[in-house]
């Protein structure tokens, strides 16, 4: 509606001669010197004048150069404003911007100065040329920045959108990988559970089956939570994820068993160390705990929690156990590897191996400083 609005007034500003010089500064550069240019030349000059600057966008050079041929047989110096204006709008080439403008004050300045010498051609020159280009170059200079900055934004916003699906991507596989040795802890206490329930010969059955009836409630109750949240559920509310202060139910699930454990915790600064690295050290144990199940059951086993001003200190340290007789033990997580995985993902060192009097000792060392973490 603009552009059709600015070709309509071209139109007829050059049709009727209007806002040009011919009453103040003598002929045009072809040598017409009416006021109003006659209709065979006229009318034809402001239909093309106006055509081109309806579609001015597309084409400002050529808009320019028919502008300054109209202008050139009558007073068409409406029209050259709007090439000049559109030219230092829509084009970046500097070079060719700044060639146009000389050669547009010539050709409009020279008819003016033969007249009126340059008092006259100077200011209008200036103000039909130079004007409209300095302007059409700040107006498209701001439209090319406010753009700029518009598309930086979505970008930012798309970036913004791929980081958040992206975390949540990775924390879903997260949890898969727990899964596996959430439901690897719970099954193996649970056939250990049995197996005890078989060399019972029906003492203590009654407790014995408690136990598995509230190992398996639990197994169940931890997979339809991961599950849910598996299915990309957004509604589904979150669980905390378990920490150092879940450790003892832990291994009161250990005990329950037969297997001796004791927890030995050494928090002098009385600091909590950040959440991602408490459910590491939860997992770790875990884990190393069902290694004990399945390669040494029975064995004493000792768990101690080491926490320093930057460092957490995990030991989980078992004696020698009974001979597994039961090979149908489900294998947990991905063993040793994932222990050491786990511990490498939060910047800390795993070590693993025998010890002397025939048991196993798992350790790892993470740091409890953000800073410090990759």
């Amino acid at each position: 509606m603009t552009d059709t609005a600015v070709a309509l007034l071209v139109a007829v500003l050059t049709a009727t001669g209007e806002f040009g010089t011919n009453d103040f500064f003598g002929p045009t550069l072809a040598g017409l010197d009416d006021r109003i240019p006659p209709p065979w030349l006229g009318v034809p000059l402001a239909v093309g004048a106006g055509l081109l600057t309806r579609w001015r966008r597309r084409l400002p050079v050529i808009l320019l150069a028919g502008s300054l041929l109209a202008n050139a047989l009558v007073s068409a110096h409406a029209a050259v404003v709007v090439a000049l204006y559109t030219l230092g709008e829509r084009s970046t080439a500097w070079p060719r911007v700044a060639a146009a403008t000389l050669a547009s004050t010539v050709l409009v300045g020279v008819p003016i100065w033969r007249h009126a010498g340059a008092d006259g051609a100077l200011p209008i020159s200036m103000a039909v040329c130079v004007a409209p280009v300095l302007l059409g170059m700040y107006v498209g200079t701001r439209h090319e920045l406010v753009q700029r900055i518009r598309e930086r934004t979505e970008r930012l916003e798309r970036e913004q959108q791929q980081r958040i699906a992206r975390a949540r991507s990775d924390e879903r596989a997260h949890i898969a990988r727990d899964m596996h040795d959430v439901v690897t802890h719970r099954v193996s206490l649970m056939v250990l559970q049995a197996t005890a329930l078989q060399v019972a010969n029906g003492e203590d059955a009654v407790a014995i089956g408690q136990q598995i009836g509230a190992t398996g409630r639990e197994a169940l109750a931890e997979l339809r939570a991961l599950v849910a949240v598996l299915r990309n559920d957004d509604d589904t509310p979150l669980t905390p994820q378990p920490g150092l202060a879940d450790l003892d139910v832990l291994i009161e699930e250990s005990r329950r068993i037969g297997i001796p454990v004791t927890l030995d915790v050494a928090n002098p600064t009385g600091q909590r160390p950040p959440l991602l690295v408490e459910h590491t050290a939860y997992r770790f144990v875990q884990e190393a705990l069902t290694n004990v199940h399945r390669h040494a059951p029975g064995a004493p086993t000792r768990v101690r929690i080491q926490q320093t001003a930057h460092l957490l200190r995990l030991s989980v340290r078992n004696g020698r156990g009974r001979p597994v007789t039961d090979a149908s033990l489900p294998a947990g997580g991905h063993g040793l590897l994932g222990l050491a995985e786990r511990v490498r993902l939060v910047g800390g060192e795993f070590t693993a191996g025998p010890t002397c009097d025939g048991g196993f000792e798992v350790t790892a060392e993470v740091p409890t400083c953000r800073s410090e973490q990759r």
